[in-house]
């Protein structure tokens, strides 16, 4: 695993099949299709983490819940779309509560691959599926995900799952190479008043100029070191460019109480 080492990414294609990409996705759709919001609508806006610190995403981190594109609304607060064609992301807990989702992210080739990556006694963390649908989907900012899940040591990796193609015109992730040699810059933490704030913990900075695109056909594995840079640009094609997201953690790394996704004692992390 050098080239992660030195790199911070690697791109496995045909890690997954097209029949698993597919199943996974028509299990999304059927999810977003039973969902009723009641009324009850959590904007995700990497641009805005404000909006963001609601009891609606914070409480998350043990349930499948629903998240509008910020894009998703006329002035009047109704939607421009469909409610499918509206939501761009579903999380936290898919892979522990969903059963399709949690074979998915339990098969023995991922295993495998996380024990070659030196992750010790791994526990899957957080998951998340990103449907980024064709023309309102917004960019996603330049960011480390240990900002927002940090360990101690940071041990955290990330697998994206590309389960349609994914091209720079449908908004294909991009990256840093080797920038995770810059180390964690900010932490996202809650705070005692309620919400959340950036904390800054390092003074370095991204060199976006370096940025390259990892166009990724489907059923390929972006897995990505806790502490690389990367982004998304905005889907503004007629192709929509659904995603499945798993990090995972060591089993012995701390994990702090002011991180912004945490679980009840009664639903504790499981491994594979």
């Amino acid at each position: 695993m050098s080239a992660f080492e030195r790199d911070g990414f690697l791109v496995l294609p045909q890690f997954v099949s097209a029949a698993a990409c597919d199943q996974l996705r028509e299990r999304a759709l059927q999810l977003v299709n039973e969902f009723d919001p009641q009324g009850l609508v959590s904007v995700f806006s990497t641009r805005e983490q404000s909006r963001l610190a609601d009891d609606y995403f914070l409480g998350s981190g043990d349930k499948i819940r629903f998240f509008f594109e910020a894009d998703a609304f006329l002035p009047d607060g109704k939607l421009k779309q469909s409610k499918e064609e509206s939501i761009n992301k579903i999380g936290h807990a898919l892979h522990d509560l969903d059963p399709l989702f949690s074979s998915f992210s339990r098969t023995s080739e991922l295993q495998k691959l996380v024990a070659e990556l030196g992750v010790r006694d791994p526990l899957l963390l957080q998951s998340m599926y990103i449907l980024k649908q064709p023309r309102i989907v917004g960019e996603v900012n330049c960011h480390q995900d240990s900002t927002f899940l940090f360990t101690e040591p940071i041990d955290i990796v990330g697998f994206w799952f590309a389960l349609e193609d994914a091209i720079i015109e449908n908004g294909c992730l991009w990256v840093i190479p080797g920038g995770h040699d810059v180390g964690l810059l900010s932490r996202w933490v809650r705070v005692q008043e309620g919400g959340m704030r950036f904390q800054v913990v390092g003074s370095g900075s991204f060199n976006e100029e370096k940025l390259v695109p990892l166009e990724a056909p489907k059923g390929t594995l972006i897995v990505l070191h806790g502490l690389l840079p990367h982004r998304s640009q905005a889907n503004r094609s007629a192709k929509s460019r659904h995603a499945y997201t798993l990090h995972v953690k060591g089993g012995q790394s701390l994990y702090p109480a002011d991180n912004w996704l945490q679980r009840p004692p009664e639903m504790p992390l499981r491994g594979f």
